[in-house]
């Protein structure tokens, strides 16, 4: 009887403090605050998804794969000429809902030269139109050939381990 309550004991103390709990404070950290932060007051926090959000747009010549790392999570849109039906349609998509990508910490690529040999065309070898989704470490998650929904893209990213962590971290629900 004793060894099956011992057992059980360091079950229990295995598993950790409730879900509720909060965390356990490292020494020499500030104490949490007592009600929850408002994003704006969040320590680098993305900027927060209202109606008023606008989409993080660069040209891939002026940025290049290592600038976003850990920092955000490029979703890159390649074509031939920015004249491409798929290439307008895949942007007009991403302009038309940017909260949803902000809340992410999306940042929207666009690489429509390839004879500019982008350092993301270099990388990512994209032939014709391509959408390439990346996460925060570096890594290719997605790619697709054909235009995709923005509600789409937030799903997948939702899927991510490391957007899992944030979730959790943040006690939001995806």
């Amino acid at each position: 009887m004793k060894l099956k309550f011992l057992i059980f004991a360091m079950a229990l103390a295995a598993m950790g403090p409730a879900r509720e709990a909060p965390p356990p404070e490292a020494p020499g950290t500030p104490p949490a605050p007592a009600r929850p932060m408002s994003p704006e007051e969040m320590p680098g926090a993305a900027m927060p998804a209202t109606a008023a959000a606008v989409l993080r747009e660069f040209d891939a010549a002026a940025v290049a794969p290592g600038d976003f790392l850990w920092t955000a999570r490029p979703v890159v849109v390649f074509a031939d000429t920015p004249d491409d039906p798929a290439f307008r349609e895949q942007m007009q998509a991403l302009r038309s809902r940017p909260g949803m990508l902000a809340e992410r910490d999306v940042v929207v690529i666009t690489d429509a030269d390839p004879a500019a040999a982008s350092p993301w065309r270099r990388q990512l070898h994209p032939r014709g139109f391509s959408l390439v989704v990346i996460d925060k470490d570096g890594q290719v998650k997605q790619r697709k050939p054909a235009p995709w929904d923005v509600r789409e893209i937030s799903r997948a990213i939702d899927k991510f381990p490391l957007r899992r962590q944030e979730i959790g971290r943040a006690g939001l629900a995806p």
